[in-house]
């Protein structure tokens, strides 16, 4: 895939940033609908440089909430904002979250000629409070770091080594994006937590994080966690919901079917960017990568987190029994249920799993996404598809006959 792109200075040294033309497109439609949109996203993935292109940030309509000035301009909100036309950035939201009433006495008004481009990071209270504040007055969007439909699958190798958050994966060295990425670890947990109100210490979450990267990818055993660090298992499940609400770890649920066979009902937990994953567990090198014990579970978070982000599911959840059976994503589709497995193998075959979910779920097909080349049927209903296929075509399209 072809990007556009322009030049940057990253510790002093100049390199592209890739300009997001999709996402440019998607915050257009959204306030097209809309009187505010959303764009919510972890820390560093964007979304600042996105909102940018829209409006400049030494405009009188862009506050940045971690900027005093802007601050102190708000301090009376409804005079402040009221009074300004066009696209409002705010940025970093979560910091004043009694800005939500505010926006919606504003679009409420007639003579206000305004929208709002609202910008976050942590996911708890920005998501809950416009969705109560704000019903039926905003769009929201999703933004991570670059997804491979965006770079393009040549850029395959160091996508999965560094993570998609733009300064990590654009960095002149693999030492300089380990060097960003354990500032980035450190910022957050101890500026960023305590900033939103987090009141854990922070290496007590380096720990947890860090232990977490073992069992990533793995269901979810809180009184493991619990032995391990010392704590009540209600402490390690509040560490595991703010990693969660800053958008660095994914539970995927369990997805239940009316069967005879035990299944399994906690989460799996995944860490959603591979770079922080193989910087907690002491993966610097693509060599590393592919001799680690971990690569089997690195590249099944890589390949959901992918797949998540190009078939945008209704819903998605995994599937295991006490027996042994397992599924590793399943989408619920435009009333489709759809099985996805990943594969680091040359040669994928249907595997008694696959069988017994396509039976006991009555999936619509199943999609085993692997490493290679070509695209072929393992049977009527399952297909190999290589992961080159999410960056230009449905991962479902010829077995379910539409994408």
């Amino acid at each position: 895939m072809k990007y556009c792109y322009k030049m940057m200075e990253f510790h002093g040294n100049i390199v592209p940033m890739i300009i997001r033309k999709h996402w440019q497109q998607a915050i257009e439609h959204a306030l097209s609908r809309s009187r505010i949109a959303v764009l919510a996203g972890p820390r560093q993935c964007g979304k600042t440089t996105l909102a940018r292109q829209f409006v400049a940030e030494d405009s009188v309509n862009y506050f940045d909430l971690e900027d005093p000035l802007s601050l102190a301009r708000l301090d009376e909100p409804i005079t402040a904002l009221g009074l300004l036309q066009g696209l409002i950035v705010i940025d970093e939201i979560q910091l004043r979250p009694d800005l939500f009433p505010v926006l919606r006495v504003l679009v409420d008004r007639q003579d206000f000629q305004g929208q709002f481009l609202i910008l976050g990071s942590a996911s708890g209270k920005l998501l809950r409070q416009p969705s109560e504040s704000l019903a039926g007055r905003q769009g929201a969007l999703y933004l991570r770091g670059f997804g491979l439909q965006e770079l393009g699958f040549e850029a395959q190798p160091r996508h999965w080594l560094r993570g998609g958050f733009p300064l990590a994966y654009l960095a002149g060295s693999d030492a300089d994006s380990l060097a960003w990425r354990r500032e980035f670890i450190q910022t957050l947990l101890a500026r960023d937590f305590p900033q939103w109100g987090v009141k854990v210490s922070a290496t007590a979450l380096r720990r947890f994080w860090t232990m977490l990267a073992y069992y990533h990818g793995q269901t979810w055993n809180g009184a493991e966690f619990a032995r391990s660090l010392g704590v009540s298992e209600s402490t390690v499940r509040r560490y595991l919901d703010l990693l969660s609400d800053a958008f660095m770890v994914r539970q995927l649920h369990p997805w239940y079917a009316n069967i005879r066979k035990r299944q399994v009902k906690s989460p799996k937990v995944y860490i959603r960017d591979t770079g922080f994953l193989h910087q907690l567990l002491g993966i610097n090198t693509e060599r590393e990568l592919l001799t680690h014990p971990k690569i089997g579970a690195s590249w099944e978070g890589y390949v959901i987190e992918e797949v998540l982000a190009v078939e945008q599911p209704d819903d998605a959840f995994f599937w295991a029994t006490h027996q042994g059976a397992e599924i590793d994503l399943i989408l619920k589709k435009k009333g489709r249920l759809l099985g996805v497995e990943c594969k680091r193998t040359d040669t994928p075959r249907v595997t008694p799993s696959m069988r017994t979910a396509l039976t006991d779920l009555a999936l619509d097909a199943i999609a085993v996404v692997y490493p290679g080349s070509k695209r072929f049927r393992l049977n009527e209903q399952i297909e190999a598809v290589p992961l080159s296929a999410l960056t230009h075509e449905g991962m479902f399209a010829e077995l379910t006959g539409r994408a």
